[in-house]
């Protein structure tokens, strides 16, 4: 008797190291979002430590995270994924909700920095362009002009990503090349120029809040100085999962580093605290910043490739959100739709549902800061997750695999950064964030913290619809964990198809 066999689509071995490491170049986009806040509310100086002290903390889990990707090769979705395998021997229910963290922690990147492309176009090229419908008051849906092009930039790169990988990093690698343009500029060129001056660089931490404004800081910073974690996500892509992922994540870490502490440095120092303070969008001094070091003229150039960056971040985004919703799909912790590639082998649902959130974002929050205090919290929980699970796999799977294997001290580190994002989690996120228990804070308020929760709790919802109602498999607690990848595909032939 004939049989058909259908082939399952899987992701495609496509990349090289140094492709992840293109993609990897989102990173000062995401500084170049979030540095005029910092600046605003540390001073120069203040900002440049705490960028300092946090890209520096992102690179040290840099180098864990390799570890745990070569441990799982065929995972796609990244460090939130692994936090799943670690912690599922102790209970399955961590597993569902970092993950969904993570997702929303990447997803809404893409709102973000859509606001702040709107902006800088406006502000360059359109001064007086001041139309506006509907709300405008800080949340309510309502149109302007840069949400407009805002909107523009999240529907291309959405478009760029749907064909497949190759032409989405091949976008990168265009982007990318432009953003390395300005960066370096503001990097190094005020030391030319002469623009650059000490007198200009002021320490307001202790005066705004001192140690509870600094932790809270820290909170917001991860969400840019950590996401150099994303090109663990394409571990299954990569020509060779084993060589080219910790490549590419060390690169990307030793890249970030310099530019992190660099570029706040060279902006901080020819603008000075105040001048960054007064912009109330936190992001149209650039423009100020271009036109001293290198005149109007080429300050539009300048402009055009900072735009062209932010887009490279939006495009990071939509690769690294859309294959952790995949993944957490494929581990069974969402509802099976997410979990589907199109014909050109990428996960199509999962960016068109980025997309479509996106949307709804850009057009009901007109803040970038509300968006990201929304997302961060489930960020920063994934984080926690994944370092207090690399300790986790270390002791639980000894016989596992491990084409990278570091020394005992790492594993001590792996703990003590776990401890140290804790505080941070709870610091920024609870205590100080504004009006939890009455408290007065440095952040953008309890209730943006409470809706990350709220959407966490979704996150466990659906998992349970998935395993209730179309598994029809009931909700396990915790599982039996596999010591050996030949004993997971054994348990794997052995349980029931779903």
């Amino acid at each position: 008797m004939a049989t058909a066999q259908v082939e399952e689509r899987q992701l495609l071995k496509s990349m090289a190291w140094w492709d992840g490491f293109v993609v990897s170049l989102a990173n000062p986009g995401f500084l170049i979002a979030a540095l005029g806040g910092s600046i605003g509310a540390l001073g120069t100086t203040g900002a440049v430590v705490l960028w300092t002290i946090s890209i520096c903390l992102g690179a040290l889990q840099n180098n864990l995270y390799a570890e745990m990707a070569t441990m799982f090769p065929h995972k796609s979705g990244g460090i939130a994924l692994y936090a799943h395998e670690a912690w599922r021997k102790y209970t399955n229910f961590i597993g569902p909700i970092a993950t969904f963290g993570y997702w929303m922690g990447w997803s809404v990147v893409l709102s973000i920095n859509g606001l702040i492309v709107g902006t800088l176009v406006v502000a360059e090229w359109f001064p007086d362009a001041s139309w506006a419908t509907g709300d405008q008051t800080g949340t309510g849906f309502g149109l302007n002009w840069p949400i407009v092009i805002g909107l523009v930039a999240i529907v291309a790169v959405w478009l760029f990503n749907i064909f497949g990988v190759r032409p989405a990093v091949w976008f990168g690698y265009i982007t990318g090349g432009l953003l390395v343009i300005p960066a370096f500029v503001l990097m190094f060129l005020p030391y030319v120029t002469g623009d650059w001056s000490s007198s200009n660089m002021e320490w307001d931490v202790g005066a705004n809040g001192g140690l509870a404004l600094a932790l809270t800081w820290l909170y917001f910073m991860c969400w840019s100085s950590y996401g150099i974690e994303a090109v663990a996500s394409f571990a299954p892509e990569y020509h060779s999962t084993e060589v080219d992922t910790p490549l590419a994540l060390r690169a990307s870490a030793l890249f970030s580093v310099v530019v992190y502490v660099l570029l706040p440095l060279g902006v901080g120092g020819t603008l000075g605290t105040e001048a960054i303070a007064k912009d109330t969008t936190f992001i149209a001094f650039y423009t100020q910043a271009f036109d001293t070091l290198v005149g109007s003229a080429l300050g539009n150039v300048m402009i055009f490739c900072l735009v062209a960056g932010l887009i490279l971040s939006m495009n990071t985004a939509t690769m690294d959100g859309s294959r952790a919703l995949y993944g957490i799909d494929r581990d069974g912790m969402t509802i099976k739709q997410f979990g589907t590639l199109n014909k050109w082998h990428v996960p199509g649902t999962a960016m068109t549902l980025d997309m479509i959130i996106n949307v709804l974002l850009i057009l009901f929050f007109h803040g970038v800061i509300e968006i990201l205090a929304v997302s961060n919290i489930g960020y920063v929980f994934a984080t926690c997750c994944a370092l207090f699970g690399y300790v986790l796999l270390r002791k639980d799977r000894p016989n596992w695999p491990r084409p990278i294997r570091y020394g005992s001290p790492w594993v001590v580190l792996a703990f003590l950064l776990g401890v140290v994002n804790t505080v941070f989690l709870i610091a920024g996120g609870f205590i100080y964030s504004g009006g939890f228990l009455g408290i007065d804070g440095y952040g953008y308020g309890w209730d943006k913290t409470r809706t990350g929760l709220i959407v966490m709790a979704i996150a466990f919802l659906l998992y349970l619809y998935r395993h209730i109602v179309q598994d029809k498999t009931g909700i396990r607690f915790r599982d039996k964990i596999p010591q050996t990848p030949e004993e997971e595909a054994a348990q794997a032939a052995a349980a029931p198809a779903t």
